[in-house]
């Protein structure tokens, strides 16, 4: 067992050796004989395919682990994910609709607004269904009917879509993945994934409070309708960027923060740090195996993800049940 002390170089120690990894290996592995040759088809791998690649996976990876650690600290609910409660359903609908609509081809920018609007609306609708105190069933219920309406949504304008490309389009959002990623998709996903990251950093202190009670939490002076407001923001502006630029990848959020608490402590404000480097690292690693794996093309990140994360979601609802019997 890793001590708190050393909990946090090695998770950053882990990242970079996942992130040199992930530029490395694929179906062709850069060797450091051909770094060093810089012929021109090396160069383009590195700086055109892997380089764009594993910076993104670090920003989404991390992203969706504070994401994920932020709605479990605010919900006091451990199974608090944009996965599984529907944000990212909404975000990939706003996504969807602009390409159905023929309007992501307007501009670079488009749709990943339409993400970051779907994902906004995703956490206010989460928020008014379930309210800040909702059980575990209240929770899961609003999750089901917004990732619902998400998905009859997407299915929609899958089956009405007037044509091929943006069916494929459609089908793919839906997968989630880091293939083909450039830096154009990086530049306009990092701006957004910064100004959310931050905006949900600045929440740590209301997190903290709220273990205390709403009650608690009030009478040390804490706005909880301004930190409502300021996660739906700073969560909707990730997941939507995210969603926009990568697809839905699930139960990231979800994974991290339980695997976390043993080495940080479940003080919601300190926990969301650590969920962004170890959110990093399970991205990078899903990404390195979908790489590695045997077959002709390449396996979807967000269905290795959704392999990993349907287990430990089981997982997670038994103990949760025996403790409660």
């Amino acid at each position: 067992m890793i001590s708190r002390r050393w909990a946090m170089p090695a998770l950053l120690g882990l990242v970079v050796v996942l992130w040199f990894l992930s530029i490395a290996v694929g179906r062709v592995t850069l060797t450091w004989e051909m770094w060093k040759a810089q012929d021109a088809v090396s160069r383009a791998i590195l700086l055109e395919l892997r380089l764009p690649r594993a910076i993104l996976g670090v920003l989404v990876g991390a992203s969706l682990g504070l994401a994920g650690a932020a709605m479990q600290g605010y919900l006091r609910n451990a199974l608090a994910e944009p996965g599984t409660l529907g944000v990212s359903a909404m975000a990939a609908l706003g996504a969807v609709l602009s390409i159905f609509f023929n309007i992501a081809g307007l501009h670079p920018w488009v749709l990943p607004i339409c993400g970051v609007l779907g994902g906004v609306i995703g956490m206010t609708a989460l928020f008014v269904l379930s309210g800040m105190a909702a059980s575990v069933l209240t929770l899961v219920l609003s999750g089901i009917i917004i990732s619902a309406l998400a998905i009859a949504g997407i299915s929609l304008a899958l089956s009405l879509s007037p044509s091929p490309w943006a069916a494929g389009e459609i089908v793919r959002w839906m997968l989630g993945g880091l293939t083909d990623r450039s830096f154009d998709e990086l530049t306009i996903a990092a701006p957004l994934i910064v100004i959310g990251s931050l905006a949900v950093l600045a929440c740590r202190r209301p997190l903290d409070a709220l273990t205390l009670g709403e009650t608690g939490a009030r009478s040390l002076g804490i706005d909880l309708n301004r930190a409502q407001w300021q996660l739906a923001f700073g969560i909707g502006l990730i997941v939507g960027s995210s969603t926009a630029v990568t697809g839905m990848i699930g139960f990231v959020g979800l994974i991290v923060p339980h695997l976390m608490r043993p080495l940080v402590g479940s003080r919601p404000g300190a926990l969301l740090v650590p969920s962004a480097i170890a959110g990093a690292a399970l991205v990078l690693a899903g990404d390195i195996a979908v790489r590695l794996l045997p077959g002709g093309s390449e396996l979807q990140l967000g269905v290795v993800m959704s392999l990993i994360g349907a287990p430990f979601f089981f997982v997670l609802l038994h103990s949760m049940r025996r403790k409660l019997t």
